[in-house]
């Protein structure tokens, strides 16, 4: 069959599909009647594209939207649903859709694994379509060299088995949450268990691939390395399309130990947290001691207390383990019957409240084991909280009822790289993050303007606890309460308001690449990096 004819059939195929579609959409707009074809003109006859487009009145439309949408909040009949989903089966596809979605003027997000916490990949108040990374998932792990090459549509779970299926000493410092998309995590800094250790997954970024807003798919040496610089924190979807990262690995025990214990107040948690304060971010860099603060009943019938779950990743033995705790940390009076010895990858199981025993081929499954709606915010503590801080925080929490506060601890690997290094900033003089979290199961708008209420006020009760000029956050934990970038005459003023947030004094650099690598702003969304306004107006953040 020749290249005429084949591409005659994509033709008839797209005038297909555009024919089927809803009234009202097709109605809409001439550009978003021509996109699809746009799109096939524009794919490889050795690629078809056309089994990867979605359209409201396919029978799966729904199901592929609603496959990666991780918070409920946004997975309902009112929210503005995508005139078009693209599924990319190959760089062409994504090359296509940058390609169409300027010629037409058209609104692109893109998705990977869902997660955004916000949901900016997948829903806006435009019209827009979605390239969604999924199906761009393939793994390449190289023991000999120690590397691996990810697509950004495969997940997390996908990766860590990948390594273990090759080696029982190798790992990569990321997420504990398996079902996370690569292509999110780590353009946007990706932290883990072993960043004591090792940093963060982007300080492990040795190249990428990246289709720019040409549609040419650039690697590190001909995007260069400012561009490279920024896609490892800064956000890819700010710059481009991500479609792989290169990684180098790290290495890990055979065995590894973790252990969860937890402390009510009535059992000395204030003490033992207050210890934890000037201990986690110092102690031995092979330990890693999460705390999770929630508000349990109390033992009096009626009451309330605060319970303070310690959760811990180290990369050795529980004898060197409980050596360096009875040294360190005896307040928390940890027992060898808390600690469990296990495999790197058996580990990732038990971050995620999965049976060790399972087998790990579990974490292939990319739906996750329950969905909710949340509001989650984050903040960065530079400065030990008191005694009397910690029990106001208790009372707050108390009377508030339904949020919970995830506390990280920093130190080690996170000291020694330069703020500098990549666009994330929060390194050195940082003790530990902080999670804001509200999960609840009702839907409806009056549920969710109370849990989202709840988050704000323990957020603001927290405010004298937290950095400050700057206030911090973190990128891949999106909060439009920071602020939202309508991409209008404003932007960079608008964009100014989370992105110093986000990035501190980073930020001016990540503004000054966007200007020249995506000068029109095409690929923009609710919080992404800004371009430099016109000479004289705006203005610019202060250098911190």
């Amino acid at each position: 069959m020749g290249r005429s004819t084949i591409l005659l059939l994509l033709s008839l195929l797209s005038l297909l599909v555009l024919l089927s579609l809803p009234s009202q959409i097709s109605a809409s707009s001439s550009s978003h009647n021509t996109l699809i074809h746009c799109l096939v003109n524009h794919s490889e006859p050795s690629h078809p594209i056309t089994s990867a487009i979605f359209t409201p009145s396919n029978a799966s439309f729904s199901s592929t939207l609603q496959a990666y949408i991780r918070n409920l909040r946004f997975n309902n009949s009112y929210t503005r649903k995508p005139y078009l989903i693209l599924t990319a089966l190959h760089v062409s596809h994504v090359q296509a859709a940058v390609i169409c979605a300027q010629n037409h003027n058209l609104l692109m997000k893109i998705r990977s694994g869902g997660h955004d916490y916000e949901g900016v990949s997948y829903r806006a108040q435009l019209p827009f379509f979605i390239l969604d990374m999924f199906n761009l998932r393939s793994i390449q792990v190289d023991i000999d060299t120690e590397t691996a090459s990810v697509h950004t549509g495969a997940i997390l779970g996908e990766f860590y088995y990948s390594i273990a299926r090759k080696s029982k000493t190798h790992g990569f410092p990321a997420g504990a949450c398996p079902t996370v998309g690569a292509g999110g995590h780590i353009s946007g800094g990706g932290y883990g268990n072993m960043m004591r250790k090792y940093g963060l997954s982007v300080d492990h970024v040795i190249d990428a691939q990246i289709v720019d807003v040409h549609g040419r798919l650039l690697d590190r040496k001909s995007m260069g390395e400012d561009l490279f610089w920024a896609i490892r924190g800064g956000g890819g979807a700010s710059f481009g399309v991500v479609v792989s990262y290169k990684l180098k690995l790290v290495r890990v025990p055979e065995v590894v130990t973790v252990f969860q214990v937890a402390r009510t107040l009535e059992q000395n948690a204030t003490d033992i947290l207050h210890k934890w304060e000037h201990v986690a971010p110092s102690i031995d860099n092979d330990l890693f001691i999460r705390v999770i603060i929630d508000v349990v009943n109390g033992t009096k019938n009626g009451t309330k207390t605060v319970r303070v779950i310690f959760i811990s990743m180290f990369l050795g033995d529980s004898k060197r383990l409980l050596s360096i705790m009875n040294d360190r940390f005896p307040e928390l009076s940890l027992k060898q019957s808390d600690c469990i010895e296990t495999s790197w990858i058996k580990s990732v199981l038990f971050w995620k409240n999965i049976d060790i025993t399972e087998p790990v081929e579990i974490l292939l499954d990319r739906t996750p084991q329950s969905l909710c709606y949340m509001k989650w915010k984050s903040d960065y503590v530079e400065q030990p909280i008191s005694r009397e801080g910690l029990e106001g925080i208790w009372k707050k929490m108390i009377e508030l009822k339904d949020t919970i506060l995830y506390f990280n601890p920093y130190g080690g690997r996170m000291d020694e790289i330069p703020s500098t290094a990549t666009p994330f900033p929060h390194r050195a003089g940082n003790l530990w993050k902080v999670q804001y979290q509200a999960n609840w199961n009702e839907a409806g708008k009056e549920v969710a303007d109370h849990y989202i209420e709840q988050t704000r006020k323990l957020h603001q009760y927290m405010t004298p606890f937290v950095s400050k000029n700057p206030r911090g956050a973190f990128f891949n934990y999106k909060d439009l309460d920071l602020g939202i970038n309508h991409n209008g005459k404003n932007s960079y003023r608008e964009g100014s308001v989370y992105g110093v947030e986000y990035f501190k004094g980073n930020f001016d650099r990540l503004v000054r690449i966007k200007t020249h690598v995506d000068p029109s702003n095409f690929f923009r969304n609710e919080q992404s990096i800004p371009t430099l306004p016109p000479s004289g107006e705006g203005y610019r953040p202060p250098n911190y």
